[in-house]
């Protein structure tokens, strides 16, 4: 469920109209609704509501603080994979106590601010990984709570960039390797063995995979509790899927997926940690546009927006579907018209569709993206010199700018030129 809906012709986020924002903040912006962000991760907190469970929210589906201070008072963790994304959620109000550590690549320095923060748990992905965090603890003279995040080789994933439980995908510790992980981690004097880690990929539309591997690592700690290892934690990862809008399949509620996994862990005796991400922010969130021409080509129209691929990437880089509405609605008789809509960089990739059927679409009108709470403004840059634009969160009939839209003056008072030309 969204909180995107029209009201007398106009859409509005929950009680704003977003020609409102628009005039107010200006185009392109994200906009945030509060209370999809509340429900979503209510309806998944729900799914396993008499269980050990902790919600480590994946702050990389969209990372800013006000997004991350909404959902710590609702009592959200955080699933953490960079040092600034660690310094986010702590500045945001989520207890280090409730904050995962995850990634292929940690630093020395992003190892120190957590341990020195007091983190729940490291996913550790390699054996050299490994032996890095324990000098580091050493240095520190703590102990260092570790899970190792294993490779089951499930298939899962809506694109083959977004799957990352597969062996050939550099995630995790090869499943033929882990057991000799945990006897190597339990030799280190400044390590804690406490959980195992999975994570099999994103934008999911089916139970099978989760399943497939649950099953394999719950046989996976019953045989490192045989030989000895403490295991106290079993964090399954993120990935379930949302709608897009498309006509792909639609994924599994959350209460199907906590029956499933409540199902398969209950004899366990282990904390559960899940790290949602699209799922609670993904349809909180649009994306709200401009049309800045319509443009008539030799076989087709073109709808050039002010947004572009630098501000929602996903489409270029997923090739993924974002349902497109116009803020007015368009009434009960129209005529619908086949456009490509398009951004104004200077590359054929920034392209946000072809051939959609809209209803005829004038310049100086606005449109939304649906489904743009995840993956837009995390992954956004500032390619040809474009700033970052405007992050709006709505609260009832309130709204309020939670990133502003950087000037052209500030962007390049970040860069210098060398003192031998300037000179």
């Amino acid at each position: 469920m969204r909180h995107f809906d029209f009201k007398d012709g106009e859409m509005f986020a929950e009680d704003v109209a977003l020609s409102e924002i628009a005039a107010k903040v200006g185009t392109p912006c994200y906009v945030y609704s509060s209370a999809t962000l509340e429900r979503h991760f209510n309806v998944f907190a729900t799914s396993f509501k008499g269980t050990k469970a902790l919600i480590a929210y994946s702050v990389k589906a969209n990372s800013n603080i006000g997004v991350l201070a909404t959902l710590a008072k609702l009592g959200a963790g955080a699933d953490v994979v960079s040092g600034g994304e660690l310094a986010r959620a702590l500045t945001a109000g989520i207890p280090a106590s409730k904050i995962v550590f995850s990634g292929v690549g940690k630093t020395e320095n992003e190892m120190r601010a957590a341990l020195t923060a007091g983190i729940r748990v490291f996913n550790l992905e390699s054996l050299p990984e490994l032996y890095v965090l324990n000098d580091v603890a050493k240095e520190l003279s703590v102990k260092a709570p570790i899970a190792f995040r294993v490779n089951p080789d499930v298939t899962a994933g809506g694109h083959e960039k977004i799957s990352t439980g597969k062996k050939e995908n550099k995630f995790g510790i090869a499943w033929s390797h882990a057991e000799r992980a945990y006897k190597e981690a339990a030799s280190l004097s400044n390590i804690e063995i406490v959980g195992v880690d999975v994570h099999i990929g994103s934008q999911i539309d089916e139970l099978a995979p989760f399943e497939a591997a649950i099953s394999k690592v719950k046989d996976l700690i019953t045989r490192l509790r045989a030989q000895g290892h403490s295991i106290r934690s079993f964090d399954i990862g993120g990935g379930l899927g949302i709608p897009y809008g498309d006509n792909s399949k639609v994924p599994p509620p959350p209460a199907d997926y906590g029956a499933m996994v409540k199902r398969l862990t209950q004899d366990m005796d282990v904390e559960m940690i899940f790290e949602p991400g699209r799922m609670i922010a993904g349809n909180a969130g649009i994306l709200l546009t401009k049309v800045l021409y319509v443009k008539e080509g030799e076989d087709r129209k073109f709808l050039i927006i002010d947004a572009a691929m630098n501000d929602l990437i996903r489409p270029a880089l997923y090739e993924a579907y974002h349902e497109i509405e116009a803020v007015k609605a368009p009434g009960s008789a129209y005529d619908e018209q086949s456009y490509d809509v398009v951004g104004p960089i200077c590359e054929s990739g920034d392209t946000f569709t072809k051939s959609r059927e809209l209803p005829e679409t004038k310049a100086g009108e606005l449109l939304v993206m649906h489904s743009a709470g995840a993956y837009g403004a995390s992954q956004s840059s500032q390619y040809n010199t474009r700033p970052l634009i405007p992050e709006v969160l709505v609260k009832g009939e309130a709204f309020e700018v939670i990133r502003e839209r950087p000037t052209i003056e500030e962007i390049l008072k970040t860069e210098r030129i060398p003192s031998w030309i300037s000179s």
